[in-house]
């Protein structure tokens, strides 16, 4: 967290809640930008926009007053964090760093090759 977040948090903030991985929401003491409240958050280590839960995004864009209460899911993965640019990023097949070989088209698939 920078100084500038640091002190604005102090001076201005009001702690909201705490999400399951660490991170801190706030909110102004007072209403500012319309008669509207500020919202942010301070995040629990590396500053990740995708580490939101959707019930504090919510919150975070005034969609909602409260975090929305979110029931527990088998089917939800735990967070990943956005692995493009990296070794672990996901490479389709036929991608040149993937090897560059895709599987063959069916028969009826004729390449456009330039006359000349």
């Amino acid at each position: 967290m920078s100084i500038g977040t640091w002190l604005h948090t102090k001076l201005y903030g009001e702690k909201v809640g705490e999400d399951a991985y660490g991170n801190i929401y706030y909110k102004s003491k007072r209403k500012r930008f319309g008669n509207r409240e500020e919202r942010w958050v301070v995040y629990n280590g590396e500053v990740e926009a995708s580490r939101v839960p959707p019930e504090w995004h919510a919150w975070l864009h005034h969609t909602t007053d409260a975090p929305l209460a979110t029931p527990a899911r088998p089917w939800i993965k735990p967070h990943q964090p956005n692995l493009t640019g990296t070794v672990e990023a996901y490479y389709p097949p036929g991608n040149d760093l993937r090897g560059g070989h895709r599987a063959k088209a069916s028969g009826d698939y004729q390449a456009w090759t330039p006359e000349g």
